[in-house]
């Protein structure tokens, strides 16, 4: 039981991981007009993607200095998650294995 809510919240950080990067890809591949902002679904999947992860960037970019135009925000949320990853990891080894 305690396994599966541990591979439960592995898997949400994966997913978490996966929306950013694709948020990252299609905001770069937007910027260089290599995508259609004229497309409707495509500029609606993208709003939902900035909805899902504007609240985590937020906070992130309250504390990071100006780097001229540059967003580093994705890059250090992507670096919690993997801490938080890793802490996860750690918990579940000590917890099911009895800290061995």
């Amino acid at each position: 039981m305690l396994t599966a809510v541990f591979d439960i919240l592995e898997l949400l950080l994966n997913i978490l991981w996966w929306i950013i990067l694709i948020q990252v890809v299609l905001s770069w591949l937007f910027a260089f007009n290599v995508l259609n902002t004229g497309s409707d679904g495509l500029r609606r999947f993208v709003q939902a993607l900035d909805r899902i992860t504007a609240p985590l960037y937020r906070p992130i970019r309250r504390v990071l200095p100006d780097f001229g135009g540059i967003d580093f925000s994705p890059v250090v949320l992507l670096i919690l998650l993997a801490i938080a990853q890793m802490l996860l990891d750690g918990t579940e080894r000590s917890l099911v294995t009895g800290g061995a």
